[in-house]
């Protein structure tokens, strides 16, 4: 055994010296560098009061150009180091979307001289500074050059219109919770330009001095400001600002303000409470400045496209009307309860995103109830809408690798670009599935209590607290399974992995099947989907053949593995001709219907790039729109969730 065992050790080490020696051979001819220690000197945030009060100054006059300017005066304590920081980790981006490539011309001076600045290069938004000896305060003086055309990101100024994000326009010292640190901001605006925003000042001229604000409210408190503005009352201290491109586009009927005061009525009746003082909403209707739909606690950003009021029967803004609701919901859904891991001390540190399908799965829930109690959607336009998201989940069929949980990181992975495959990649997929799983939980109240009880308990138990309270109270998932459990017991931990930790088959439609309703499919588009083709110009095919294909043949989403994707289309290409004829929205949908026979499949010829390519499309589905169909008598728990409470 000795000898056996000897051998074995005599092996067993020739073995390590074999693999190892390939490696070691190489030492002779490569230089190693020793690993240097990672020094981040920025110093961590303590909530402690900052010694005294940053004073801020923007000039946003200049509308052609599209430059703020921006004079920042910091109080400083003592002499030595100190950094800097611009806004990186934005909440309600739930990703580092601060856009430090945009701030130019940075100079800071102390008593009149220069200070010599250093970017961190461990941290490109952090500026280093050493404060010279005798100094109580410095100015930092920058530019934000925002974009003067969409390629260089979101359009923030237009001649009629501006959008200030104060993250853009400011600096923070680092080492405090930004609640921590006073600051009070003024802004310059245009000749004869109207300002709305959650904060309150004093105008003077065109300059509006702001009242003093710790740096957490102040970046949560955005500005829309513009030539044509309407303010307009909705009640519980809530006003409707309203900024357009054309002075017509203010004109309104009463019947529609009063579907918007409604909304206000029927939140405050959802939740049981308001969590602000006042509330803004900050509403452009333009094409000319960039999309955005963003929460704040006491205000939100939303732009919508022209003919918001004007065409409001047609159809053409019914695609709209859900982003108020959405983001109101915000206020008390991710801005007064918010994930433990989402909330922050400042803007530098990392945000962990994994409660999402609560944070925007909720609200999307809710902002699709409140739209229908409220009026701004017909109980049938949200039906057809439910219809839509089902069916356009389904298609995701990267659900069988990718849980719900793992697409709350796509802000931070994929940042919004682009997706080739996004029915096999996934995307942001927790809104929507978000609001289906929500849909389901009510569902399952509704049934264990007879329909005495649904998730409008769970919203007063969980988002009604503190009456008032605009600050933040957090919450991890148990918080969430203990308040579901008061409401109705039930395996709500079993229902979270089932449906959020694990791969699924298909979206959760529990709340259809146990509401009353079904999905089905039919060959004429629903309301909701219609208004989505005639607004992107295109033909929504997605839940049949497997594609969607704009107005002028180009294919904008090929489903993973459908007909569609089997027969070799791809996003990006564009079809030139079907069975012969010269590419129309109605010739393709015409050849999708003739191929019903199963004989004959579809001819494409396709132009992707520089290359042309005759395909064989074999497919006999026919055209297929989704819709909610009722099933039984009487009334299910969906028409009871959709019924108003005021």
């Amino acid at each position: 055994m000795i000898r056996s065992l000897a051998a074995a050790l005599c092996l067993s080490t020739g073995l390590a010296t074999a693999f190892a020696s390939p490696l070691l051979a190489q030492d002779a001819v490569r230089s190693k560098p020793t690993a240097l220690p990672v020094d981040d000197a920025t110093p961590a945030p303590r909530d402690t009061p900052y010694p005294g009060t940053i004073r801020l100054e923007v000039d946003a006059t200049d509308t052609t150009q599209r430059i703020y300017r921006v004079k920042e005066t910091i109080p400083v304590a003592q002499a030595g180091p100190m950094t800097l920081l611009m806004p990186e980790w934005l909440p309600g981006n739930h990703a580092p979307r601060g856009q430090i490539e945009k701030l130019a011309g940075l100079s800071i001076t102390a008593n009149g001289q220069p200070v010599q600045w250093v970017r961190d290069p461990l941290d490109v938004y952090a500026f280093k500074i050493d404060v010279p000896q005798g100094a109580t305060e410095i100015v930092a003086s920058f530019q934000f050059l925002s974009a003067t055309q969409p390629s260089q990101g979101r359009v923030v100024i237009t001649p009629r219109m501006m959008n200030i994000q104060w993250e853009q326009v400011s600096l923070y010292p680092a080492g405090y919770f930004t609640r921590q640190i006073p600051v009070q901001a003024s802004v310059t605006y245009p000749a004869g330009w109207q300002a709305a925003t959650a904060l309150r000042g004093t105008k003077t001229g065109d300059t509006v001095a702001y009242d003093t604000i710790d740096y957490e409210a102040l970046q949560d408190s955005p500005v829309f400001a513009g030539r044509y503005f309407k303010p307009v009352d909705l009640g519980h201290d809530v006003t409707l600002n309203i900024v357009a491109d054309a002075p017509d586009e203010l004109n309104y009927k009463p019947e529609q303000i009063a579907k918007h005061k409604k909304l206000v009525d029927e939140a405050g009746a959802l939740f049981g409470a308001y969590h602000f003082n006042h509330y803004d909403f900050l509403l452009a209707i333009t094409d000319e400045m960039g999309g955005i739909g963003l929460e704040h606690h006491r205000s939100s950003e939303n732009q919508v496209e022209p003919g918001y009021f004007k065409d409001w029967d047609s159809g053409k803004a019914l695609l709209d009307r859900n982003l108020l609701p959405h983001e109101f919901t915000h206020s008390w859904d991710g801005k007064f309860r918010r994930p433990d891991l989402l909330w922050t001390p400042d803007f530098r540190t990392p945000m962990q995103d994994n409660l999402l399908w609560v944070y925007e799965g909720q609200t999307q829930f809710w902002g699709y109830v409140l739209g229908a109690r409220s009026g701004m959607f017909t109980k049938q336009e949200t039906l057809d809408a439910y219809a839509n998201i089902a069916a356009r989940l389904d298609t995701a069929v990267g659900r069988q690798w990718r849980p719900l949980e793992d697409t709350t990181h796509d802000p931070i992975i994929s940042a919004r670009r682009p997706k080739g495959w996004t029915s096999w990649q996934r995307s942001e997929d927790y809104y929507n599935e978000g609001l289906m799983m929500w849909l389901e939980a009510d569902a399952i109240i509704s049934k264990a209590t007879s329909g005495r009880k649904g998730l409008d308990d769970f919203a007063k138990a969980f988002f009604g607290i503190r009456p008032g309270d605009w600050g933040e109270v957090v919450y991890n998932r148990q918080d969430i399974i203990d308040t579901l459990n008061g409401i109705a017991p039930y395996d709500w931990a079993g229902f979270f992995q089932k449906y959020v930790d694990r791969p699924t088959g298909e979206t959760p439609k529990g709340g259809f099947f146990m509401g009353g309703y079904k999905l089905v499919y039919t060959e004429e588009p629903n309301s909701f989907t219609k208004a989505a083709e005639t607004a992107g110009k295109y033909v929504d095919q997605g839940s049949g053949i497997g594609a969607i294909v704009k107005n002028d043949g180009e294919i904008s989403s090929v489903i993973w593995d459908s007909a569609a994707f089997k027969a070799g289309l791809v996003v990006g290409a564009k079809i030139l001709a079907v069975n012969g004829y010269e590419f129309s929205p109605e010739a393709w949908k015409g050849a999708i219907t003739g191929g019903k026979d199963g004989k004959t499949p579809i001819q494409i010829i396709i132009k992707q790039d520089k290359y042309y390519r005759t395909l064989s499309l074999a497919y006999s589905g026919g055209l297929r729109y989704p819709r909610l169909e009722k099933t039984g008598a009487g009334e299910g728990s969906l028409d009871r969730l959709l019924k108003p409470r005021t």
